[in-house]
Order: structure tokens, then sequence, then C-alpha cells
């Protein structure tokens, strides 16, 4: 969640939708994000919207969040009841950050709770925390299993510790494995994230990672290119010449040795940069995300979608508190998406899946695109006769300028 909020029209401070959120809602997964924004440290790489305590400052508290955060979801209640949104029970939730296990596991569970109490869980929901390696222990995973969590995430990115100290990772990495158990014995579904591409990282440091995540057995990895966002510590070295930018040859080279070694270890990839054991042991969230469900993103910068209906929270966790004290919407603006708009971001999206896209999704120009796509190799062209698009293994390192073209730009 970049921390550079959209532009957009003002939101109402009563938060109520317009009629476009509530039109088919009844069909739609609903789903909750809850974004906790604290780090015990700011990644060098990193562009979230999240606060250290030193960067908090007055009238912002983390003691107090877990109320802040319920007091949101109350207000969400009622500002989707009075739009007309149907009762839906939520399909998933995601508590995402920052560092969402720097806050208590009791006060995770508190939120949780309220979100129950709200609206109910639909039976075998996914319920997943993100989690530093060493924001946890097992008496905090046993207490988030018991609350109803199901899944955690851990923020691995790298098994070397010189590519972890140029993204500023504090965490030692060998207390990932001792994280994944722990997790494992309070009966949770284990996804580890990993970062490529960091300056300095050669082919031999990437594959150790891959393959330290590997020997974990977790269900669920994810890889990442490193993004230098502008306004970032790394950014600003690369700027200064102390170390090398990023290389797009390096990064395909690291996608494809990724694709080979998690295929041969049995993980299959069904997200562009998301390879799990099982279609079972996919993040079901995501996958909302990417298929265009609706979610309510609770939090300071949190975003929603509502049937093409987005809006946005405000980004400081001292504002944000603020505005829900006195029952005031915490949304700084919103955007109401027209059908050409939700379209194309329909075709973006469901392109990175392995489900892929129906052609007759695409207008005339993206179906006649179809055809040099397949002769370059980047969409299967078995898939293309039955009536899909899907991206073959060189289409994914190409994934947007796929897009573009099946946009007919």
């Amino acid at each position: 969640m970049p921390s550079t909020l959209p532009l957009g029209d003002p939101a109402p401070a009563d938060g109520l939708l317009p009629a476009q959120a509530a039109e088919g809602a009844a069909g739609r997964d609903f789903c909750l994000y809850v974004h906790i924004p604290f780090c015990a440290v700011r990644c060098g790489y990193c562009d979230f919207n999240t606060y250290t305590a030193k960067e908090l400052g007055g009238g912002a508290s983390q003691d107090e969040y877990a109320g802040t955060a319920s007091a949101e979801l109350d207000f969400a209640a009622r500002a989707m009841s009075a739009s007309g949104l149907p009762e839906r029970k939520l399909s998933t939730v995601f508590f995402g950050g920052g560092t969402p296990t720097l806050l208590p596991a009791a006060d995770l569970a508190q939120i949780l709770r309220r979100a129950d109490r709200l609206w109910g869980l639909e039976a075998g929901a996914e319920v997943t925390t993100e989690a530093n390696p060493d924001s946890v222990t097992p008496e905090s995973l046993a207490l988030l299993a018991e609350a109803g969590f199901t899944r955690v995430s851990f923020g691995m990115q790298s098994a070397v510790p010189h590519v972890l100290k140029v993204l500023d990772r504090t965490h030692d990495p060998e207390r990932v494995p001792l994280a994944v158990q722990w997790a494992r014995e309070a009966g949770l579904k284990v996804s580890l994230d990993l970062i490529y591409g960091t300056p300095g990282e050669s082919m031999a440091d990437w594959e150790a990672s891959l393959q330290a995540a590997i020997a974990c057995d977790p269900d669920h990895i994810s890889a990442y290119s490193l993004i230098v966002e502008d306004g970032t510590k790394l950014a600003a070295r690369i700027r200064r010449g102390e170390m090398p930018g990023i290389d797009d040859d390096d990064h395909a080279a690291k996608y494809l040795r990724a694709e080979e070694l998690l295929g041969a270890a049995g993980y299959s990839w069904y997200e562009v940069s998301n390879w799990a054991r099982s279609e079972a042991d996919r993040c079901r969230h995501n996958l909302a995300y990417w298929r265009g469900a609706d979610w309510w993103g609770a939090g300071p910068g949190a975003h929603s979608h509502m049937g093409g209906v987005r809006w946005w929270n405000v980004k400081h966790p001292a504002a944000y508190a603020q505005r829900l004290a006195t029952s005031v919407s915490p949304a700084a603006g919103r955007e109401t998406l027209d059908a050409e708009t939700r379209r194309m971001e329909h075709i973006m999206l469901q392109t990175r899946i392995i489900d892929g896209l129906g052609t007759a999704e695409l207008d005339a120009d993206g179906r006649q695109a179809i055809a040099g796509l397949i002769a370059e190799g980047l969409l299967d062209g078995a898939a293309a006769i039955a009536g899909t698009v899907r991206l073959t293994l060189e289409g994914r390192l190409l994934a947007d300028a796929v897009v573009r073209r099946l946009l007919g730009y």
C-alpha cells in the first residue's frame, strides 16, 4: 500500500456510497483488509504508509489502535447498511502493514472479533496476518490461531545477510525456520515473501534464498522484484552512486530461476508473483483483489473497493483516529469508475492469474492481437483456441506489455 494517496473526489463525511456500489453486490465476495501502520524499523526500500514509534509523534498510539480500528469497522457496517449494501459474511480477512504482529496478539484478536460480530465469517474463511519473523513467538501464534486466524505470511525477503542489510531488514535469517515451525505447531498455514533484484544480490544469493524458503516447506511463496520507489532511502543511495541501480535482465533471469526451482519443489504459479503447493493453498484474499471482489480497507491510508467505487483513508494515524473519534469518515477521497475503466482494469488483473481471461471479454483490437502474442511465445496457443487468454512463462516476464497490446495500446 504505497504512502502517496491518489487524487480523487471529496469523500462524504457520513461515508455513504453511491448506488453503483450496491449493484450486483450480492454476487460478489466481501473481504476485509486491516492496515496496521507500525514498524519497529523503516526499511530503506519501503514506500508503504508505515511509522516507527519515533515517527508517530503525538495523537497516535499503538496501545489504542485496536480500539480505533474497531471503531472504523463499526462505521463501515453503518455506512454499508445505509448505502443499501446487502448483508454478506466475510470470505477473507487480511491484516497487513507495517508489521501487524507488533501489536499484541490479543489486539489483533479484538479487531477480528469485532469484524465477526458485525458481519460474520463464512465457513472456512481465510484469515491472514503478515508478520516479521522476529515479531512472533510460539505463544503469540497459538493465540492468533485460537482467535480464528488461519494463515500467516512472513516477510522473509532473503536468506543472505548482506542482502538483508541493503534492504535494512533486521531479522536474523536463521529465525525464519523457527517462526515457520511455530506457526505450523499452532495449526496455521504459512506463506513466505521473498524479494529479488536487490543491489549486490548475485544469482547464487538468490538461489540460496529460494532454497532456504523451500526448505521451510511453506504452503505458499511470493517472489517480488524489487521496485525502487522515489523518496525512499534506497532510491537516494542509488542516486548518489553508492550502489548499482535495477537491472531488468537480472530481474528476468532471477524470475526464471524462481520458476525453475519452485516448480521442481512442487509449487505452481497462480499469479505472476505467487506460487502455491495446491489450489487450496492459494491466497484467496489476494485473488479477491485480482478478481474484482468487494473489500473494505480499514486503517490509515487503507484503500477500499465496492462495485467500481474506490476510496482511501487519510494517511496519518493521528488524523485517522481523530476523525473516527468524532464519527466522521476517515476517507480522504474517492472515485467512481466508469464501465470502460472497469473493463480495462478487469483485463489487466485477470490476465495476471492462471485462470486467464476469456477472449470474448476483449474488443476486436484485443482479439486481433492474440495471434501475434501467441507467435511471440507470450500467450498459450492451446488455451487461446479454447477461448482463454493465458500467459506463458515468457509472457509473465512481459505481462504489462501483453496487457497493453490486449487493450490496443
